[in-house]
């Protein structure tokens, strides 16, 4: 298990036992079976941006802060316009971050990395030309 996936499940678990909810009572509401939440809770299973979007707003939590804790946006670095992400030091859109979202993890950790690369590339070509 990854630190984040455990870590993930406890400040979920956590959220929900706050409210208080049980983990059937989150099911129907979010539409996301009890015994995955189970799982997405102790850490055996990392929710895709789908599940991520689904929980949110029962939780009690903004979609962009479920996402941030997931690992799947920066944390806002100051002075950044609200609405949009950071990822490698650049700015994400906000529409490409909101359909990123919907795709599956590793599509999105992928998408990330190779715009991270392209930025990169095109920092190395700008200090090249000059």
């Amino acid at each position: 298990m990854r630190d984040v996936d455990t870590n993930l499940g406890r400040v979920l678990k956590q959220q929900r036992l706050s409210l208080p909810l049980t983990l059937r009572e989150l099911s129907a509401i979010a539409g996301v079976s009890a015994s995955h939440l189970g799982r997405i809770e102790r850490g055996e299973r990392f929710p895709s941006g789908s599940i991520l979007r689904r929980i949110a707003k029962p939780l009690g939590f903004e979609e962009d802060e479920l996402f941030t804790l997931a690992g799947y946006l920066s944390p806002h670095a100051p002075g950044v316009a609200e609405g949009h992400q950071r990822y490698g030091g650049g700015e994400l859109d906000p529409y490409v971050a909101r359909m990123l979202a919907q795709e599956p993890v590793d599509v999105q950790r992928a998408v990330i990395g190779i715009l991270s690369i392209l930025k990169n590339i095109a920092k190395g070509i700008t200090q090249a030309s000059n």
